[in-house]
């Protein structure tokens, strides 16, 4: 299974960002291979407007089952349900600390959006 973690950097080691549309990456874990990739997500940084479903759209396309954030607002929320894809809220500070919770299944699983759009 893969899994999705909303991240300024490149290894395990980095930053967990809290947002998600607005991640500057996306670090993808393959939990049986137990290795990773990274996806670039600079271009929807600073976008206008349609920065969640942009997001939500390049991690469906990298085939995760999960995604780990901060936040979600509702139209990627909309597309990442729509892609059967479970959402995990954390505040870890680094992406192996929310792995970790995720493996020892202590992240809750978001129901909803819980931020309004365009939240910066």
């Amino acid at each position: 299974m893969k899994i999705a973690f909303t991240t300024s950097g490149e290894t395990l080691d980095a930053p967990f960002e809290s947002r998600f549309g607005r991640a500057p990456k996306f670090l993808v874990y393959d939990l049986e291979k137990e290795t990773f990739s990274v996806i670039d997500n600079r271009q929807n940084v600073n976008a206008s407007q349609g920065a969640g479903i942009q997001a939500a759209t390049t991690v469906a396309r990298a085939g995760v089952a999960c995604l780990v954030t901060g936040h979600c607002g509702p139209k990627a929320y909309k597309v990442l349900s729509a892609a059967r894809i479970r959402i995990f809220a954390s505040s870890a500070a680094t992406v192996k600390e929310a792995l970790g919770l995720f493996r020892d299944e202590k992240l809750v699983e978001a129901l909803s959006a819980d931020v309004e759009g365009h939240w910066m």
